[in-house]
């Protein structure tokens, strides 16, 4: 009796503490003016802001049908998971895959197949052939440009020791050069953004001291500057405050717990003949190969550069252009230019390359294409369209576990991934990820080739327009030769 007395006290209490604070929500309700909904009808208009933060949880899990998810959708992303972990990745039935709609990629398969003697795996290639130190790529497929600062410590040397196992390189991405990156001792391209960490002087120009002391690391094989990356073409890099701790800050070189905002562009770059004094800078500096990052908007601006390019000699010419897609994605962004400037991969990459060919240059810069590129289908279109290498960031993040929570902008990242909070990169352990990571590349790359050998082409690089159909509006495929017709390529150009 007295145990149901007490449990009854109890259970009035608790009444009796929820009535008081609805009361005090219902005061505090009615008397804000910032909120309609919550003014007219008090406490129970709370209820819209948590079921908007729970509806993204159920859509993921319950509701969103496979192949519905934006920007990755699940069938994406378990097939990286499933890849990453070695599993196995056949599937039964039939596909799942809106084959009719119009984009959607059909490969041509040859009429006599190749057996698996006369297959090749795709070849190393050479970037930067006139430089000091050429570099000659072993993979196909390498690791986006990710900062550390925007990953985590953790991702970092996840993704460093993946890609020294997977025979790949790692890009820094904007945020300079740290430990973490040269932990795996993977082959390295340093990003340069339009703020330069890393490299900047005082007055926040080059620094040749420094631009000499990244190139003297053994594991950095490259340099890229970054003039434009999809999510924000146009705009600079943006780091939250709460993610600038206290040695990312003297990574970059910057105050600790402030937002990290780059510049809009290189202020020392105006012009294409700008652009290329900056790279023939760079070049003489390091010795090393010299690429661009970009979004293609106006092809007017590759056209001006192939022309200024053929003026001096070719030369002169970046070793590569990486191709970003304006669909791209990042942890921080003005949804503006993330949803609506920059033409995506599907477009930039032929556009591209048929400038360069219809310049003479094609075989003088390689082309790496990026954006959202991390299904064999995607990958393999894209060297059918023109590019020597793929590069992707968000399928090495969910191949070390991302699960898409959005929360990269936050520091509240529940994978460890994009947070520099200690609790929570506990668990991701680098050595187990670095695992996945290297079996996810490896995957990519086996079924890539497989995609290139049912359509009677050798190796990956062997892929052309011929051998990809595109579905047409009217649900017939056209082959992407015809959609994107090649131009010829003209004499050699070179005063």
């Amino acid at each position: 009796m007295q145990l149901l007395v007490g449990l009854a006290t109890v259970f009035v209490v608790l009444l009796g503490c929820a009535a008081a604070v609805c009361v005090v929500l219902f005061v505090i309700d009615r008397t804000q003016t910032e909120d309609a909904v919550r003014h007219n009808y008090p406490v129970i208009g709370r209820f819209r802001d948590l079921f908007i933060a729970l509806g993204e949880f159920f859509r993921q899990y319950f509701f969103a049908l496979d192949r519905e998810e934006m920007p990755f959708n699940r069938a994406e992303r378990e097939w990286v998971k499933r890849t990453a972990s070695g599993h196995d990745n056949t599937v039964a039935f039939g596909s799942t895959e809106l084959v009719r709609d119009p984009g959607a990629l059909v490969f041509a398969n040859a009429g006599y197949g190749l057996l698996e003697e006369e297959c090749e795996k795709t070849p190393s290639l050479v970037i930067g052939a006139s430089a000091r130190t050429p570099y000659a790529a072993k993979s196909p497929v390498n690791i986006s440009g990710m900062s550390y600062g925007a990953l985590s410590k953790v991702a970092v040397q996840a993704l460093s020791l993946g890609a020294a196992k997977a025979g790949c390189w790692i890009n820094t991405g904007e945020g300079g050069l740290s430990e973490h990156h040269l932990k795996g001792g993977a082959d390295i391209v340093f990003q340069i953004g339009t703020a330069k960490y890393g490299v900047r002087d005082e007055n926040g120009g080059f620094s040749d001291e420094r631009l000499r002391a990244i190139a003297d690391h053994p594991e950095v094989k490259m340099m890229e500057l970054k003039l434009a990356q999809g999510a924000k073409p146009g705009k600079g890099g943006i780091l939250p405050g709460a993610k600038v701790t206290t040695e990312i800050a003297s990574v970059r070189g910057i105050p600790v717990g402030q937002p990290s905002l780059s510049p809009n562009r290189h202020p020392e770059i105006q012009s294409a003949s700008d652009l290329l004094d900056v790279i023939a800078r760079l070049r003489d500096v390091t010795g090393l190969p010299i690429g661009i990052k970009t979004v293609i908007g106006d092809p007017a601006w590759l056209e001006d550069l192939t022309t200024e390019i053929n003026a001096r000699g070719s030369a002169s010419a970046p070793d590569y252009i990486a191709i970003d897609g304006g669909d791209g994605r990042t942890g921080a962004a003005p949804l503006a230019l993330i949803d609506n400037v920059g033409l995506i991969i599907q477009e930039a990459l032929p556009l591209a390359a048929d400038v360069l060919t219809t310049a003479g240059l094609r075989d003088r810069i390689r082309i790496v294409a990026s954006g959202k590129l991390i299904t064999p289908a995607d990958v393999a279109w894209a060297f059918c369209a023109g590019a020597d290498f793929v590069v992707t960031a968000r399928g090495f993040m969910f191949s070390i576990g991302c699960i898409q929570a959005m929360k990269c902008n936050r520091n509240t990242c529940p994978t460890g991934i994009t947070t520099h909070d200690p609790r929570l990169q506990k668990g991701l352990h680098p050595p187990d990820k670095a695992d996945k990571a290297a079996a996810f590349l490896k995957g990519l790359v086996k079924d890539v080739e497989t995609i290139a050998h049912s359509c009677g082409a050798r190796h990956i690089r062997d892929l052309s327009r011929r051998h990809v159909r595109v579905v047409q509006a009217n649900g017939r495929t056209e082959r992407l030769d015809r959609v994107w017709p090649e131009p010829p390529t003209p004499a050699k150009i070179d005063p």
